[in-house]
């Protein structure tokens, strides 16, 4: 199980990089930060790929590994967005992550 969420952090990194990491530059084409997405995703696949092989093998059902790959890729998000976007975090946010948590809750529940 940690091996599992370990890819799926490490992996989320590589992923939020590529769709966000590029807002801070718009005066790259389009076309360049895509191109850069894409490649940075690749890393990504190589680690998603192997953490989903490895949950599902190891007990996960695939509503489980969608549900955790989802809550890790909120957490690094919001440090993505505090650290790199240099965005506020708000109370809102907040409740919005408790309520996604109490889905885990329940997606986990025997």
């Amino acid at each position: 199980m940690l091996r599992t969420i370990l890819l799926l952090t490490v992996s989320n990194i590589f992923m939020t990089f590529a769709w966000y990491g590029h807002l801070k530059n718009t005066g790259m084409p389009l076309w360049k930060a895509v191109a850069i997405s894409w490649g940075i995703a690749f890393f990504e696949y190589c680690l998603m790929v192997p953490a989903n092989r490895a949950g599902f093998t190891n007990g996960f059902n695939g509503f489980q590994l969608k549900i955790t790959q989802e809550v890790i890729t909120l957490v690094v998000f919001a440090v993505f967005a505090i650290l790199y976007l240099k965005e506020p975090f708000h109370w809102k946010y907040l409740v919005s992550f408790a309520l996604i948590l109490g889905a885990v809750y329940f997606a986990f529940k025997k």
